[in-house]
């Protein structure tokens, strides 16, 4: 009888080419991993995946190849770009607990020679300058109420407090703000994010596209070897944005920032049905007759045997996953911004404009400050219409966080258990609680026997930390 083994295989000691050949070949290969490795080289790998993964599109066998890259001082536009890919991990430089240095931000290629390239560099510079102003009095502020500990140094003191003034601070910066991230990726995603980035409509972006490539390429060149810009997406965004038109909406209704405008009444009888289809031995439409003869005293008896001994960070069962939601939101560019990290939902966001407006936090005119925070937010509308005359996509770098986008996502009760949980909690930014708070209120309406085990704080609404909207 063979002993069990589990070991792993070192990018240390092995490439990551070697590494996904090895894998690759087991499933044809009697010799074990370790004996596969030995016989491998970088140039028999290359040959292998030359004619297998390029040749004869067995492309998972580049998910075993993983890379690490770290992306430094590129636009929060451009991180956009690059966390649009799903399958990947993504850890960037927080604007919640970090502050921004004047200067750190991208002036687009596109513009060099161009008359308002000075204007968008003098713009970008008052954003960051009334940024900066605007962290003195929503510091001091934060600071009264919450006064400094017993032998709390000042540097200690800031860092605890930190967050909660920076939070409000963040809207002022614009999306040309520079940023790191680190991406970690196997080599399929890899290939498709770089194709990507090297059909995005700014020379920002696909630069990015290149230099990733050109470093990656020293770990896995023939899995990359291909990734090339692609004629689809950069034609297929050129005819479709001529077809589409804006139309204004008016903030003052409440549906303006979540609308559900898809879902499936029957959610809550499909996931019952499930959860007895996978604990039994009946046919689905047999679970379903099972479950819609139930009484509702029964079918809550059902719900509390599948949600109530969820802890706060328990995962849901998968039979969750049979409903659907779909809303469309608006949320401030920097709730996007975490709200695009819960990829495991379906998004369509549309381009970041000035033409929904912006929000202020109430912490801004609190402190006095919200005369300045409107006149810098009013100061970059003429502006960006200018740059979009000459060029759309480039006039979105001028955008700050504070401004409105539009949302399209879908997503099942699992994941909105989880996107709910996580951003509706006390630590996690007002904005995007502000966002969570409300797709709850919606799901729960419809389905209370099961949203009513997710674990939401009750002590304020979904309005309360802003001024205007």
């Amino acid at each position: 009888m063979p002993k069990r083994k589990i070991y792993l295989l070192s990018p240390k000691e092995l490439s990551q080419e070697v590494i996904a050949v090895t894998f690759a070949k087991t499933s044809r290969s009697p010799l074990t991993f370790r004996e596969i490795a030995d016989e491998l080289s970088d140039e028999s790998s290359a040959e292998f995946h030359e004619k297998w993964v390029v040749g004869y599109g067995h492309a998972s066998v580049a998910e075993h190849a993983v890379l690490h890259i770290a992306i430094e001082d590129i636009s929060r536009l451009a991180i956009e770009c690059i966390e649009s890919n799903r399958l990947a991990s993504y850890t960037e430089k927080s604007t919640r607990y970090q502050k921004w240095d004047a200067g750190a931000f991208v002036t687009p290629p596109e513009l060099d020679g161009h008359p308002l390239r000075d204007e968008y560099q003098k713009t970008v510079e008052m954003l960051f300058q009334t940024y900066a102003d605007s962290l003195v009095p929503t510091r001091a502020l934060i600071m009264e109420s919450n006064p400094r500990r017993e032998n709390e140094s000042d540097d200690a003191w800031d860092r605890r407090i930190r967050s909660k003034y920076v939070d409000a601070c963040r809207f002022l910066l614009p999306a040309a703000s520079f940023a790191n991230v680190g991406m970690t990726a196997n080599a399929r995603v890899l290939e498709s994010a770089i194709r990507k980035m090297l059909s995005h409509p700014l020379e920002e972006i696909r630069q990015i596209g290149e230099e990733i490539k050109s470093a990656a390429q020293g770990e896995v060149p023939t899995l990359l070897k291909y990734a090339d810009p692609v004629p689809y997406l950069v034609e297929t965004g050129k005819k479709l944005s001529s077809d589409s038109q804006p139309i204004s909406e008016q903030a003052g209704d409440q549906n303006f920032y979540c609308k559900l405008i898809d879902h499936d009444p029957a959610a809550e009888t499909k996931i019952l049905a499930a959860v007895l289809y996978r604990f039994g031995e009946m046919s689905f439409a047999q679970a379903l007759e099972t479950i819609e003869k139930k009484s509702d005293s029964e079918r809550a008896r059902l719900a509390e045997e599948l949600l109530g001994g969820l802890s706060r960070y328990d995962v849901p069962l998968r039979e969750l996953e049979y409903s659907h939601y779909t809303f469309d939101l608006v949320m401030d560019q920097g709730a996007y911004f975490e709200f695009k990290r819960h990829r495991m939902m379906t998004q369509t966001p549309q381009a970041l404009t000035v033409n929904l407006g912006y929000v202020t936090p109430s912490l801004i005119t609190e402190a006095g400050f919200g005369s300045r925070y409107a006149a810098a937010m009013d100061g970059v509308i003429g502006l960006y219409f200018k740059i979009a005359a000459f060029n759309p996509d480039l006039a979105a770098y001028l955008v700050p966080n504070g401004f409105n986008r539009r949302v399209l996502a879908t997503f099942n009760l699992r994941e909105a258990y989880h996107f709910c949980q996580l951003r509706a909690a006390k630590n996690a930014h007002f904005s995007i609680r502000s966002v969570a708070r409300k797709i709850y209120s919606e799901i729960a309406t419809l389905h209370p026997l099961l949203a009513t085990y997710m674990s939401l704080p009750e002590d304020e609404t979904w309005q309360d930390h802003f001024t205007t909207f």
